[in-house]
């Protein structure tokens, strides 16, 4: 759409569900990712001059939500301090800036240039920015993973792409049944699920089931992000779209990791006896 006609409000809910999955994979939580967008709609409402369009409303938006991301008065002020902010949240724990410039290109597909503006930076320091996340990602523990995804040969080309990042893949279930019947078996330490099998089960329903005997980060593949991106129930932190780039899908499951090993490194150690 070029937005001929349209209000700036229309522009903004055109564009609203992606700017959701992009904070949900900055906070790891879908209450934070929605919290910190509710709070650049009120910035917005209390002045709508905040919004740089000259780039176009969706690059002003992310631009805007990341001014807020990144401001240390919204971090540690009072008048936020109601918002589901988890402890992640912390200045110490943020996403750091490579890895919001990597999750820009290849989950968001903006281009350098965008993100550039987005960041407030220039092309060449978004360049390297996204390299650093790219060798930081690259540098990561292995882990097992479990594929959930019901058509052969998107889920083939999951697991090939597992396979590069340096995973290990513990199986494939194309049903809610095979999946927690593998998981129970061989424990994974990531789980990539299709939200809708062919056999009418359900990839949300399975990880639901699974994740009630133990904690693993998920990320969800489905062809209709925008299904679970309103905020109205409890939805997916992390989420893509069909049809995916190997970026999209390396990026978002390091995000994943990387928030499973904060939480992992902030849990405290039991006491020696």
């Amino acid at each position: 759409m070029n937005g001929v006609g349209m209000s700036r409000s229309q522009l903004v809910a055109e564009h609203l569900p992606l700017l959701r999955r992009y904070a949900r994979a900055l906070t790891g939580s879908q209450a934070s990712g929605d919290a910190y967008v509710a709070a650049m709609l009120e910035a917005m409402l209390g002045d709508p001059s905040v919004l740089d369009e000259s780039h176009g409303p969706r690059a002003g938006l992310f631009r805007l939500f990341t001014q807020i991301w990144n401001s240390v008065s919204v971090n540690d002020d009072a008048e936020v301090a109601t918002l589901p902010m988890p402890p992640e949240r912390r200045l110490s724990n943020i996403t750091p800036l490579p890895r919001q410039a990597f999750l820009l290109l290849s989950l968001e597909g903006f281009s350098e240039e965008e993100v550039a503006y987005i960041l407030a930076t220039d092309v060449a320091e978004t360049r390297r920015l996204a390299d650093a996340a790219g060798r930081e990602m690259a540098a990561e523990i292995a882990t097992d993973v479990l594929i959930i995804e019901d058509e052969t040969f998107i889920a083939m080309d999951l697991e090939s792409l597992v396979k590069n990042l340096g995973h290990n893949v513990v199986g494939v279930a194309r049903t809610h049944a095979d999946a927690v019947a593998l998981a129970k078996n061989k424990r994974p330490g990531l789980i990539l699920a299709d939200i809708q099998l062919a056999d009418g089960s359900s990839g949300l329903d399975a990880v639901n089931e699974l994740l009630r005997t133990f904690e693993v980060p998920v990320v969800f593949i489905t062809a209709y992000p925008e299904r679970f991106l309103t905020g109205e129930r409890p939805e997916p932190a992390f989420l893509i779209s069909k049809p995916f780039q190997p970026a999209m899908v390396s990026a978002v499951a390091s995000q994943a990791l990387f928030f499973q090993r904060n939480s992992r490194n902030r849990t405290p150690k039991a006491p020696a006896a």
